[in-house]
């Protein structure tokens, strides 16, 4: 998702929300480590440790679902114990936290709250969302993509 955010020009505008946005320190020093976790720290990003539940947890939940990684297992873990919200585009890590009953939203849920609190326009929005959609590795369903651009196009 963080590459879809900056590939769309989003990055800096997510840490305007009135939200605090965190990740595992594992899936931060396997996936972010250097200039761009730098950047994301900066911008406010916080780094969060496992307690010993949370890393039981997430070691079980990898055994259990092997398609997932263990940045992936640590994210859902910290989210599911702590009762916060996921962020994710990943199919495995978003079918998990459903069954699991954790929040869990997306790309296109962020830009309906770009839109809500005013962070971003419409202009802003149609145009890093056509960026990010029209990616060859996007995977956001079409659908909604397209009647998110029409709203945007207004």
């Amino acid at each position: 998702m963080i590459i879809d955010l900056e590939r769309g020009g989003f990055l800096e505008d997510l840490f305007r929300l009135p939200c605090a946005f965190a990740v595992p320190d594992l899936l931060f020093h396997r996936e972010l480590r250097g200039e761009l976790g730098d950047r994301l720290v900066a911008l406010g990003l916080i780094i969060q440790e496992l307690d010993p539940a949370e890393l039981t947890r997430a070691i079980a939940v990898r055994r259990e679902r092997t398609v997932l990684f263990a940045p992936d297992t640590f994210a859902f873990a910290i989210a599911e114990q702590r009762r916060w919200a996921l962020l994710t585009g990943d199919g495995a890590l978003r079918r998990l936290a459903a069954d699991s009953g954790v929040e869990t939203h997306g790309l296109l849920w962020l830009c309906d709250r770009f839109e809500e609190h005013e962070v971003l326009g419409y202009a802003q929005l149609h145009a890093g969302l056509t960026t990010i959609s029209t990616h060859p590795r996007c995977r956001l369903p079409a659908a909604e993509v397209r009647a998110r651009l029409n709203r945007y196009s207004v």
